[in-house]
């Protein structure tokens, strides 16, 4: 599958240039936050934790080797990328326990920078957000045209894709869903269970979002659209007043989207039966997250991005730093600018 059939298409037109992402993995750090007060004490062990080019299950892994504990006592808030300089919290359920000595989980790819007793252990979708610090090296683009398209987008958001890495190698993840829907069942294993559930559901929502992409409204609001603040996920429907809601020009509040699941959409009017529509097209994929036991869920179709700065350390170098949401991707921005480029693969200089 392309990456127009993945997510959609573009909501400022054509990309700005070229660039590579991720030449080195300080090009790519990410920082959880997480707002939550540690009280210093309790049978949960905290670990404020930074890895480079190792993903967090990895991390996990050899946490629990040197701590001595089954990999079940592991916890963590979200998945961080491999290839990349990573900043994020686990924990470690140890009842009864001292601290264990972590320094074979160290290394040059794994530091503890912090460690914190807490009451309870850390919960999957805890963190509040992502710090992300990004390096777009061996840039070549018009500096003019991507200072305004960096302009509209801080006026204005981008649309909330679901970020390729989450269908798989050239859609994977989809295929395979698609196989599990045909025959109506599910993976045995627990792990591949929710990648291919996850990937099924994000595929539908960019179907979702690129056709109000493509019709101009994924940053509109419509009568019978399902409106959303930006870190909440409690929604309500909108009137015409709604759609007049000065929140919305200031990208407080938000049309949403479907995540299929059991039950109608709640939308109303045009809005369910675009929704409606987007279903038939994929019945096999909605009936089988159905039937896994997914609730219908909504995700907000506009992407706000949070405290978004750049500048250039160097010529064909445009650093960029931003906050999102948790479960929102960087490389949706990214794709909004540049095309990227393979790593390693040289382009032409850049264009002032």
């Amino acid at each position: 599958m392309t990456e127009l059939e993945l997510l959609g298409p573009r909501a400022y037109g054509d990309a700005c240039g070229r660039a590579v992402l991720k030449a080195s993995a300080e090009d790519f750090q990410v920082d959880e936050v997480l707002d939550i007060p540690l009280a210093g004490e309790g049978e949960h062990l905290w670990l404020w934790v930074e890895k480079r080019g190792l993903n967090t299950e990895e991390a996990a892994r050899r946490i629990a080797r040197a701590a001595g504990v089954p990999l079940r006592m592991i916890s963590y808030a979200g998945l961080k990328d491999r290839q990349a300089l990573t900043r994020q919290w686990f924990s470690l359920h140890l009842p009864g326990k001292a601290d264990p000595e972590l320094a074979a989980a160290e290394g040059a790819d794994l530091k503890v920078l912090k460690v914190a007793r807490h009451l309870r252990k850390l919960q999957r979708g805890a963190h509040s957000a992502n710090g992300f610090t990004l390096r777009l090296t061996q840039l070549n683009a018009d500096r003019d045209a991507l200072q305004l398209r960096l302009q509209s987008i801080v006026e204005q958001g981008i649309p909330n894709y679901f970020g390729l890495q989450r269908f798989g190698y050239e859609g994977g993840n989809v295929h395979e869903a698609r196989v599990y829907a045909e025959r109506k069942v599910l993976p045995e294993r627990r792990n591949l269970r929710s990648r291919l559930l996850s990937a099924a559901r994000s595929y539908l929502f960019n179907r979702l979002l690129a056709e109000r992409v493509a019709d101009g409204s994924w940053n509109l609001a419509r009568v019978g659209d399902l409106l959303a603040f930006t870190d909440s996920r409690s929604f309500f429907m909108a009137g015409e007043a709604e759609c007049s809601d000065p929140r919305l020009a200031i990208l407080d509040l938000h049309p949403t989207g479907p995540l299929w699941g059991a039950g109608v959409s709640p939308a109303g009017e045009a809005v369910q039966l675009q929704e409606q529509a987007i279903a038939q097209h994929d019945t096999p994929l909605v009936e089988w997250l159905v039937e896994a036991g997914m609730a219908h869920e909504r995700r907000i179709l506009r992407l706000p991005i949070g405290s978004l700065t750049w500048h250039y350390p160097e010529p064909d170098i445009l650093q960029l730093e931003f906050v999102l949401p948790a479960g929102c991707f960087a490389t949706v921005l990214v794709r909004e600018l540049v095309d990227l480029l393979p790593a390693g693969q040289t382009d032409n200089p850049c264009v002032f």
